[in-house]
């Protein structure tokens, strides 16, 4: 999208002195706010908030802060909302009321990609830059102009999605009526049912424009096409004069096609933030999963009806007060304005995925030529790129020339050696390989530094790219229904000589994973742990026999809680210094 790249200069040129001075005021954000799900998480990302400020790689002047769920149970991105606004009033008193925020809903585990699980979806790296820029200077990049042009209010986005969109020289998104405002963007009707659409209040436009106000009539959450239908928000072709309809995370849609519009971030104004705080603080302690987008928008709206309270099919866990507390949401807000700022000409993009992220960095992706991602990006790696179609992906890493690295991988803050083979479709984060080694086909690899009894440790993770972390099952008897790189868990178990037993499992011990399988070696080396972590896999692959009973044993759950962020950080720092170094000793030579 045309103006993507003219943000992004805004943003460089805002930070991009080293003069340290403070951004005008008005000119950026008053506070961005990122949510964690718990104190580990909050440490994880101060630490790294702090290293950012430090190296002046963010704006100064600003106050960023990490907001942390409490603790208890999980209370969803709603919840986080709700809690983030009694920080801000905790921190701010009445000085919040004249703020705008930025709050980055950043509080997950990301199991569905869990490179990003130890150090946060927020700083996910991408493939540019110099340093690597990762999603939250993306993010702050991408919404460059909207503090100038909103009233004191919260813009509530999600740290894993990305939009881009285009509009006129002289036009603005603007956030400036009262109630809520959410961006809109045309999608395929199989798009909208995982994802809120809008139903429309009709208007009197000879033709649609890039930019446009309307007013919602009322929010679907993830809707069948059925529903779609029937409360008359899909529009029909012939009604869009653009040829350039949004893509995104699926191909563009065609002339021809019905669309629907879906959401992606929204804001809501200080009055409305207060109203929310003011039925927090009266509830207390919440305690179920509320979702900003389902259980908020879905209250707007002169269409809305108190129905969808009692829907919980779109619910990961149904607790006895949702329908009580959804309810009350809905009376709360009931009368309250959905204004949505069409984006005609727009692309919503997700990366919370494996498959998307391998997708998005390693096809020839329309967000690669939008965003300007590179194969190699700030790395020592020799093999030169294909020009089109599948690339592998090299992200701050150092590859020895002899490394061979196939199409549709990433390899990031990693460090191979010259007789290392990456197969296809692979993911390989923070990882140190000396040794000869086979990474097959669709492996994920990915290690962790860790503090355990005051020593150092690794563990790497090491599964299919493909494997459903999330997957569970109540009972030991049923383990057998989980699998490991595409094999029945219990086989993967006989190969590795471990026994079925409570004591394999971390947690919940009716909740049975991967997530919280003890199957992965602490080790006290970090390219120990890769090369145990991928015999392990290789056995599996080629059942052959390898025993884990003499290693201790951790799952991805227990290496969330030793982690040791300020070692990851000092190992990427190692990397970063190393290419630098190299690459001002190439130019000398060069020169």
């Amino acid at each position: 999208m045309q103006n993507f790249r003219s943000f992004f200069k805004a943003f460089v040129n805002l930070h991009g002195s080293s003069s340290g001075k403070p951004v005008a005021a008005g000119k950026f954000w008053d506070i961005v706010a990122i949510t964690a799900a718990d104190e580990k998480q909050e440490l994880a990302y101060k630490q790294q908030l702090s290293e950012k400020l430090k190296k002046k790689e963010l704006p100064l002047g600003v106050q960023y802060h990490v907001f942390v769920d409490p603790a208890g149970a999980k209370i969803g991105n709603g919840g986080s909302t709700l809690c983030a606004l009694q920080c801000l009033e905790k921190l701010y008193g009445d000085k919040w009321n004249s703020f705008t925020i930025l709050l980055i809903h950043s509080g997950g585990y990301s199991q569905r990609l869990p490179n990003a699980s130890a150090l946060g979806k927020i700083f996910t790296a991408l493939p540019f830059g110099n340093p690597i820029y990762q999603m939250l200077e993306l993010k702050l990049a991408m919404y460059i102009d909207f503090p100038s042009h909103m009233k004191p209010g919260i813009l509530v986005t999600c740290a894993d999605d990305i939009e881009l969109y285009s509009v006129g020289e002289c036009e603005f998104i603007r956030f400036d009526k009262p109630g809520f405002t959410a961006l809109a963007h045309p999608s395929s009707l199989t798009v909208g049912t995982t994802h809120g659409v809008f139903v429309l209040e009709p208007f009197n436009y000879l033709e649609y424009k890039d930019l446009e106000y309307r007013c919602c009539h009322r929010f679907l959450h993830k809707p069948s096409i059925e529903q779609m239908h029937h409360f008359n928000a899909v529009c029909r072709p012939g009604n869009f004069s653009h040829q350039d309809m949004a893509g995104g995370d699926t191909t563009p849609l065609k002339l021809e096609s019905e669309y629907v519009y879906t959401d992606s971030l929204f804001y809501m104004d200080h009055k409305t933030a207060k109203k929310l705080l003011a039925f927090y603080e009266k509830i207390g302690t919440l305690n179920c999963e509320i979702d900003a987008y389902g259980d908020f928008l879905q209250a707007l709206g002169p269409g809305a009806t108190v129905e969808y309270t009692r829907n919980t099919s779109n619910v990961t866990k149904e607790e006895a007060e949702l329908t009580d507390i959804r309810q009350r949401i809905f009376h709360l807000l009931k009368g309250t304005s959905l204004n949505v700022v069409v984006l005609n000409k727009s692309k919503f993009y997700h990366i919370g995925t494996t498959e998307e992220y391998l997708f998005h960095f390693t096809s020839d992706s329309s967000l690669k030529s939008e965003l300007g991602l590179q194969s190699i990006a700030f790395s020592i790696f020799s093999t030169t790129p294909k020009c089109s179609g599948n690339t592998s992906c090299i992200i701050q890493s150092l590859l020895d020339s002899g490394c061979s690295v196939a199409t549709g991988s990433v390899v990031e803050y990693s460090r191979l050696g010259p007789n290392v083979s990456v197969g296809e479709n692979c993911i390989v984060s923070g990882c140190s390989v000396i040794t000869e080694a086979v990474l097959p086909a669709d492996s994920f690899v990915c290690s962790l530094s860790l503090k355990m009894n005051g020593y150092l440790k690794y563990s790497t993770m090491a599964f299919g790219v493909q494997d459903n972390l999330k997957r569970n099952v109540k009972t030991l008897s049923d383990i057998k229904l989980l699998q490991f790189f595409g094999v029945c868990f219990l086989s993967c178990l006989n190969i590795w000589n471990l026994k079925v037993t409570e004591e394999l499992f971390s947690g919940n011990k009716t909740c049975l994973s991967l997530w919280n399988a003890r199957i992965f070696p602490a080790c006290s080396s970090l390219s120990d742990s890769v090369t145990t972590s991928l015999k392990m896999l290789n056995a599996v692959q080629n059942k052959s026999a390898f025993s884990l009973n003499k290693y201790k044993l951790l799952s991805i759950e227990e290496m969330l809680i030793y982690k040791d962020v300020e070692d990851m950080i000092t190992y990427r720092e190692q990397i970063f210094l190393e290419i630098t170094l190299n690459r001002k000793q190439f130019d000398l030579e060069a020169s």
